[in-house]
């Protein structure tokens, strides 16, 4: 019981210095943000934070894991890529926090090989559950028409992403219409 308590307590606190890094991060981005800085957002020393992580990558691993894992629970939740074009022409896809501190980790990534190895990681596990739900919903497709689908899909729901930052160009009920001709010819049998 006392085991379960400490590890209860541990959780806890490593969930209340994910959520102050998440502000840090998104204030200051990855790379400005110093352990000291995330330290004083989560009412801390920075020495109980390495208790809890042994370094800001180990922080920012996982941020990106609990990302990773609310969008893959999302992607079962919503089991359908008939769902897609709705979410795409809505701006819709995840949560917009998420959105830009996976954004702050691609930055970081283009300095740092530790993070950049964190992102390739994160890509082949949503990557590969795509694949699954893919060839779940449409069986006949081929594994490599599967592959190129699921990538140009994680080209669409990337860029949405980042045009979040932007206000929408066209309509929501237009662009609505156009990925739905688009989800129709990527997942229309070959034999068609």
């Amino acid at each position: 019981m006392a085991n379960e308590a400490r590890d209860a307590r541990h959780r806890q606190r490593q969930d209340e210095i994910i959520l102050a890094a998440r502000r840090c991060f998104r204030r200051q981005g990855f790379h400005a943000a110093s352990m000291a800085r995330l330290a004083e957002e989560a009412n801390l020393s920075v020495g109980q934070i390495y208790r809890y992580f042994t370094n800001k990558e180990a922080i920012i691993e996982e941020i990106v894991r609990r990302i990773i894992d609310a969008r893959l629970a999302h992607m079962e939740e919503t089991a359908s890529v008939a769902n897609l074009p709705q979410l795409l022409a809505s701006r819709a896809l995840h949560a917009e926090e998420d959105d830009a501190l996976m954004l702050e980790v691609a930055a970081e990534a283009t300095r740092n090989p530790v993070v950049a190895r964190m992102l390739v990681d994160a890509d082949e596990r949503m990557f590969s559950q795509a694949c699954l739900s893919v060839k779940k919903a449409h069986p006949a497709l081929s594994d490599e028409r599967i592959r190129a689908s699921v990538e140009l899909l994680a080209v669409l729901i990337e860029g949405t992403s980042f045009r979040r930052l932007t206000p929408q160009k066209a309509s929501a009920e237009r662009l609505h219409a156009l990925y739905q001709q688009l989800n129709e010819q990527l997942f229309k049998t070959e034999d068609s």
